[in-house]
């Protein structure tokens, strides 16, 4: 798409009547409409060309790393999650719960007025 640089018809615009001066806005304006629906297309189609290419430059670099890694054995399944509280056997879990201590009930009568 070559850049066009067009100055308006200014003699025209000034000697045009109110209804050719209505008209030649819509045209621009639906020309405006035009270029930024194919710049929209452009875009999107620019975004996904970039992403395709990230895409085939992050399998590139896999390949690499796996081409590179050290021989090793294989990692067993993890039996919990990094994040989650440990795992206490069953025999750590059942402790023997204390008495709660109570406040000595007092001897007196609480009722009795004090003297």
């Amino acid at each position: 798409m070559a850049a066009r640089r067009s100055e308006p018809p200014m003699d025209y615009l000034h000697t045009a009547s109110t209804s050719s001066l209505e008209s030649y806005e819509l045209s621009r304006l639906n020309h405006a409409a035009n270029l930024r629906r194919e710049i929209t297309a452009l875009l999107d189609q620019w975004i996904e060309e970039t992403v395709h290419a990230q895409l085939a430059r992050w399998v590139l670099e896999d390949r690499a790393l796996e081409r590179n890694a050290p021989v090793c054995e294989p990692q067993l399944p993890q039996r919990q999650l990094p994040f989650e509280a440990p795992v206490t056997p069953k025999i750590a879990r059942l402790r023997v719960a204390r008495p709660l201590k109570r406040p000595r009930r007092s001897t007196r009568n609480p009722l009795a007025s004090e003297a």
